[in-house]
């Protein structure tokens, strides 16, 4: 199969957050088995500064670049008003005021870059970003020969974040008024990007079975959910692949002591070196607890701070790397100095420390009110870290409560986003913990958890098939 993915960001070019992972290794994946994958982003500035892509076509309102980027084709969108800028979305004092025409003029140029790239099987789309090209592709292409027989895709990473503009800019970006009403792209009087991809895709996916299940309740729809069950039938979930090869204790370029499934003394030695970044004294009877995280409520983030002095208090320490809400920050900070013989806090976004604290710590945390799938459960697992995960999503699907009668499970899971049920479920860790027999068993089997990319990428093809 010929197949294009469309998204605003993609590793190693472009990247805010797990969106670009997932789209710098399911296209990579694909190509394995045999289809051409092909990647379609903006040229940022970002892109410009550590890649050379040649020009592939001049089209009088934009460039399109090509590189080839291992097994995969990658092409960029060239309009520097839009894309030549220090950040993708947003400054840090707020999103660029003309998103709105930014990610349409994007969605646009992707259907008039498919001629010249060439005629897709399958145009697989990802969140807001591109979720108009569903749309362009019904309303201004349904007649073109190019796309007769092509299938879209659209992808919901997050359904929180939808790309909602006032009605005005629809004139910016060829959008007929006729569409602002509540069975089209109107939403609370404004205008919804993520409705062009719900409505007008072939079929729909989530991240996870358990967020396909969420967003169709009230709770988690966020206001799409009454959608979204029109479209039940269409809708399907798969959880997102780890890339093995840049997430692997044996392989990881950025610990400082590499170690395996059969030998994890090296996870000492990156215990070590943690607590030593951070000004913590090691302790072997001390668990650590690891979080990278947004610094804001969606992740629990305000029960961990509320209950940071009793988790201080069972014998742990616990390394923080995030950045978020400004309130959060400056929490977290004087939390940092109030504890600093067992806190250790980064307000930062920082990748080499990322792997140090999957590596070092003995213990991942992850209380979300809500997570479509979460990356570093599954990361952790492969670590030999153990998750503690709040029942939800993603979390939910990927992680089974351990059971020291069984010996059955791979973390820790509570149900409640709740301080009472975090804290209690941290104790559940930490007595295991203690019981060396027992936590040697919950790490095999952690360590036996296979999410590599090779198990999602079969049920993406096996979707592809379906609708084609």
């Amino acid at each position: 199969m010929n197949i294009l993915f469309a998204s605003s960001e993609v590793f190693p070019f472009a990247k805010t957050g797990g969106l670009a992972d997932i789209l710098g290794s399911l296209p990579e994946a694909l190509s394995k088995k045999g289809h051409i994958c092909s990647v379609i982003l903006p040229f940022y500035k970002c892109v410009r500064e550590k890649f050379s892509p040649t020009l592939f076509k001049e089209d009088k309102n934009f460039n399109l670049y090509f590189l080839k980027y291992n097994s995969v084709n990658v092409y960029f969108i060239e309009k520097d008003e839009y894309y030549k800028r220090d950040y993708l979305y947003s400054t840090p004092e707020g999103d660029y005021p003309d998103n709105a025409l930014r990610f349409g003029f994007f969605a646009k140029s992707i259907c008039k870059a498919i001629s010249y790239i060439g005629k897709q099987d399958i145009l697989h789309c990802n969140d807001w970003q591109t979720a108009l090209v569903p749309l362009y592709v019904k309303l201004f292409h349904k007649e073109d020969k190019l796309f007769s027989e092509t299938k879209v895709v659209f992808t919901v990473h997050n359904l929180s974040y939808q790309g909602l503009f006032e009605k005005d800019v629809m004139s910016g970006i060829d959008l007929p008024r006729e569409l602002f009403t509540p069975k089209q792209l109107e939403f609370y009087g404004r205008l919804n990007f993520m409705k062009g991809g719900l409505i007008y895709s072939d079929i729909i996916t989530t991240v996870s079975e358990g967020y396909k299940r969420e967003i169709l309740t009230q709770e988690f729809g966020c206001g799409l959910d009454d959608l979204l069950r029109t479209r039940k039938k269409d809708i399907y979930g798969v959880v997102n692949g780890v890339d093995y090869s840049v997430w692997n204790p044996a392989e990881d370029e950025f610990i400082v002591k590499k170690y395996t499934k059969d030998d994890l003394s090296g996870k000492i030695e990156c215990k070590k070196d943690l607590l030593k970044e951070f000004g913590i004294e090691y302790d072997s009877k001390r668990p650590v607890i690891g979080m990278i995280t947004r610094l804001a409520e969606q992740k629990g983030i305000d029960l961990v701070a509320e209950k940071m002095e009793d988790i201080i208090k069972l014998g742990i320490d616990f390394v923080i790397l995030g950045f978020g809400n400004q309130k959060y920050n400056n929490i977290f900070k004087e939390l940092s100095k109030k504890y600093k013989s067992n806190l250790g806090i980064r307000i930062a976004f920082d990748n080499a420390l990322a792997h140090r604290i999957e590596a070092g710590c003995d213990m991942f945390l992850m209380p979300s009110r809500y997570e479509p799938c979460g990356l570093n459960q599954l990361y952790s697992l492969k670590y030999a870290t153990i998750p503690i995960v709040r029942a939800t999503g993603g979390l939910d699907d990927t992680i089974e409560n351990f059971n020291p009668s069984t010996k059955k499970g791979n973390g820790f899971k509570f149900k409640d986003a709740s301080c009472v049920a975090l804290l209690e479920s941290i104790k559940e860790a930490v007595n295991v913990f203690k019981d060396k027999t027992l936590w040697n068993t919950l790490i095999n089997n952690a360590l036996l958890c296979d999410y590599s990319w090779d198990t999602s990428a079969e049920k993406y093809e096996s979707l592809y098939k379906k609708i084609l």
